[in-house]
């Protein structure tokens, strides 16, 4: 009684318009009583019109379709059935158009008030502080009523739920209050006279502001469903958290420090909190000023116990209530840095625990811890300098005039090598080797290899002396030569840290170089020879400018262009190394395998021989030198080359002229038949006796029309009567033999389609001289005959055919066997006669 009513009303599945009407009626007992309309207002009756006008009772459009009718101030004479009807849109005439609803009247017995019925009050708290609420709410409604206590909070303009006990008696946290809830630092406590006790713990500014109690009245329905019959609130206090002032201060401002000195610091903390309190400090240490506290090096740090954390150079101490002391001894370059306090208040809690009410961080102070760096100088020089290439080269860098070296102190040093440029262009040095502070030799790019070969050799000759050998200086070594020793700082980690570079003055490595020259000049001993006498000639060598040369020698023959044996013109024939070992280079002659000699005469002259000279060895001859310089290592060093000026061999000779020709009578021919081709020798000229003239005689093929592959060897036959044969992949087969003096023929026997192309011999003569020496004259090489090798058609298929034949006729006959043995035996069926009498049939006349 006395609270407002909203009675909803709604209509679905209508034709006609979207926009629906609505009329509401009341009874007590049997007669409706109308009371307003959406679209007649002239529908009220007179006992409502007052109501209707002052606004009391009114209608509310929800939607187009649904409507609230709202009573204010509900009275125990609007106890009654209520109905809602709306005019049919419908065409025809379907479901319901009315509804009712039974409105019980109660009178209002809910009473909700403040702690001892006291008006809102005021409080005044700090941060971490504890407070408690109190309100009362009772009914005295004849009906089975449930009571919904909510405490909420005022923030600016609205109201937020603290927390909330049901109707249904279960308690329900409001949005951002579950952690709270959970944590205890929040409840709802029901105590004696109907009162409702709100607790608040570790109080934060968030919990500032109006605190009310909002109470409401429910009841079950008919349904069991629970409906809300009226809401009441009261306001019970306003509270005011003031926040915990803190400030946190480094008495001591930016500083600086001499190494192994001790770093004192002091934190000052102020508060304005009273009461019980404890203070918790931390100190950190940053290398950048612009780092976060999670990137910091935690020191030391005291809790709220007064514990501190261990350390042993470092020690915090609790001076007074408000001020603890940093200490760092022996300090080093490594504690450079910013250094912070942090500060935290905690606040005990009624459970015995603690919390933190406030915390704060200093400002920076910068701390700048000098070094100690040691006092001495750097002298390079060269005890071994080159005057030529390959010489050893040695550079000593030594530490002089060293002063507060102590046990602490070590040197390592860094060697660098600069180009030296005729303009004045800039170069940057290169890094030949550097060493770290445990004498770690890094080396550079430049000589790696080189040292690792052995060739460079870094030392430390002295504590005070390091050593830069090269073993053999070549020409790009030349240049400026510097060298940085580096003092280290042992610290209390016992690492290292560079404290001091100190570079030398250069040492210029550099020696005058002039350009190797060599001179060779052949010496023909024997001006007139004929053919199969000896053929001798020396070469003699000269240098410039080349330390401690040796030679080595190479003998070639320029052939005459009709020499078949090396058309490229230049033979290797042989040569003599540096260490005079002797080598047969493109000497293929067997039969005179002893026939070429080269040897060291001189350390600067060599003779070469050829004995039995023949006709073929016509040519121009040369001294090819080489001059060798001592390396690295023991090794030889190629300097410079030298060649000769040519010694003409050549043979005036009026003997026979020799001609060759290949011949074949059928050169088209069928695979499997037999191909004969001669090779013929004519002579020309002064005539020999047969057992005078001998003849090597090699068959080449060409497997192309246009002769543009390269021809392959068939077989040859040497002036001995031996025949040799190349490897064949086919099925054909090869016959080569002597039929004449002059005649030479090769048969292929059982030709095959791979056996076509252009054949051609080779022939090599040799005549025997007067004195009994046999000569050997050119090679010849004849002109190409194309030998062709067809296939013959009918051979070809003859078998094929004969086989097919052979092979359907066995398949028919066999099919003729297999059909007649299945049905003969597999499907014979036994056929059972029906019997059938015999009946005579009868004479017409008998009719």
């Amino acid at each position: 009684m006395g609270t407002e009513v909203v009675i909803p009303c709604s209509v679905s599945d209508y034709d006609g318009p979207s926009e629906q009407n609505f009329d509401w009626e009341f009874s007590r007992e049997t007669d409706f009583m109308r009371i307003v309309s959406t679209w007649d207002s002239t529908f009220t009756s007179e006992e409502y019109q007052k109501r209707v006008g002052n606004g009391d009772i009114k209608l509310r459009r929800s939607s187009n379709d649904a409507v609230e009718l709202v009573i204010r101030n509900i009275q125990p004479a609007d106890q009654g059935r209520y109905k809602c009807s709306t005019p049919s849109t419908d065409a025809t005439v379907q479901g319901n158009y009315d509804a009712e609803v039974q409105v019980k009247v109660i009178s209002d017995g809910l009473s909700v008030s403040g702690s001892k019925g006291r008006s809102s009050m005021s409080l005044r708290l700090s941060e971490g502080d504890s407070f408690k609420l109190r309100c009362s709410a009772i009914t005295t409604s004849p009906e089975h009523t449930h009571l919904h206590v909510t405490w909420q909070i005022k923030s600016g303009s609205t109201w937020r739920d603290i927390l909330s006990l049901t109707h249904e008696g279960k308690f329900h946290p409001g949005p951002g209050y579950e952690e709270r809830y959970r944590n205890g630092d929040i409840r709802l406590d029901t105590g004696a006279n109907d009162t409702y006790r709100l607790s608040v713990s570790q109080a934060s500014s968030v919990d500032g502001g109006a605190y009310r109690c909002l109470v409401s009245e429910w009841v079950r329905g008919a349904d069991s469903s629970w409906q809300k019959i009226q809401e009441k609130s009261v306001e019970i206090a306003t509270v005011a958290i003031q926040r915990t002032a803190l400030d946190v201060v480094i008495s001591t401002s930016n500083m600086s420090v001499t190494e192994r000195d001790s770093l004192d610091l002091t934190c000052n903390i102020t508060t304005d909190r009273s009461g019980i309190f404890q203070a918790e400090v931390m100190w950190y240490f940053s290398a950048s000023p612009d780092d976060t506290l999670s990137d910091a090096q935690v020191l030391l740090s005291v809790d709220r116990d007064s514990v501190v954390s261990d350390s042993t150079l470092i020690s915090l101490s609790h001076v007074d209530r408000n001020s603890y002391r940093l200490l760092v001894r022996d300090v080093d370059v490594e504690d450079s840095g910013y250094y912070y306090c942090q500060a935290a208040v905690w606040v005990p809690l009624h459970n015995g625990s603690w919390y933190k009410v406030v915390e704060r961080t200093s400002a920076p102070v910068s701390v700048v811890v000098t070094a100690l760096e040691p006092d001495y100088e750097v002298y390079l020089n060269a005890s071994k300098t080159p005057k030529f290439s390959d010489d050893p080269t040695e550079l000593n860098c030594r530490i002089t005039n060293a002063q507060d070296t102590e046990a602490n102190i070590r040197f390592t040093v860094s060697w660098y090598y600069r180009k030296r440029l005729r303009s004045d262009d800039l170069v940057t040095e290169e890094l030949l080797a550097t060493m770290d502070a445990d004498w770690t030799l890094l080396l550079g790019d430049r000589s790696r290899e080189r040292t690792q070969n052995g060739e460079i050799i870094f030392s430390k000759k002295a504590a005070d002396t390091f050593s830069l050998r090269i073993q053999w200086t070549s020409e790009s070594d030349r240049g400026d030569y510097f060298c940085v020793i580096s003092a280290w700082s042992r610290h209390r980690n016992n690492s290292w840290i560079k404290s001091k570079d100190v570079t030398s003055a250069s040492v210029s490595i550099f020696w005058a170089t002039q350009d190797y020259m060599l001179t060779v000049e052949a010496v023909k001993l024997k001006p007139f020879f004929v053919a199969g006498h000896t053929f001798e000639m020396t070469c003699k060598v000269s240098s410039k400018n080349i330390k401690t040369p040796r030679y080595s020698v190479l003998i070639t023959a320029e052939k005459p262009l009709t020499d078949q044996s090396n058309p490229n013109g230049t033979t290797r024939i042989i040569s003599l190394n540096q260490d005079s070992v002797v080598r047969l280079e493109d000497w293929t002659d067997q039969t005179r395998v002893d026939g070429v000699v080269l040897e060291k005469v001189q350390e600067n002259e060599f003779r070469y021989r050829m004995y039995q000279t023949q006709i073929s060895d016509a040519g121009l001859y040369r001294c090819v030198v080489t001059a060798w310089s001592p390396g690295g290592g023991g090794m030889w060093r190629e300097a410079v080359n030298g060649l000769s000026n040519p010694i003409q061999i050549d043979f005036q000779t009026s003997g026979p002229v020799f001609n060759v020709s290949v011949h074949s009578d059928n050169p088209t021919i069928y695979q499997g038949e037999l191909a004969d081709l001669l090779c013929i020798v004519t002579t020309e000229g002064m005539a020999l006796e047969p057992d005078d003239m001998s003849f090597d005689v090699s068959w080449f093929a060409v497997r192309s029309f246009a002769l543009d592959r390269e021809p392959v060897l068939l077989a040859s036959l040497d002036r001995r009567g031996i025949v040799t044969q190349s490897r064949r992949n086919g099925s054909s087969d090869l016959s080569l033999e002597r039929i004449s003096p002059l005649e030479f023929r090769l048969r292929v026997h059982g030709c095959e389609d791979h056996d076509f192309g252009n054949h051609y011999c080779v022939v090599t003569p040799w005549v025997r001289s007067a004195t009994g020496v046999w000569q050997r004259e050119p090679d010849i090489k004849a002109k190409p005959i194309f030998l062709s090798v067809k296939m013959d058609v009918l051979n070809a298929f003859k078998y094929p055919l004969l086989i097919g034949i052979g092979l359907a006729t066995v398949i028919g006959l066999l099919s003729c066997l297999i059909g007649y043995c299945s049905s003969r035996w597999c499907c014979k069926k036994e056929v059972q006669e029906t019997r059938r009498e015999r009946r005579r049939l009868m004479s017409m006349e008998m009719d």
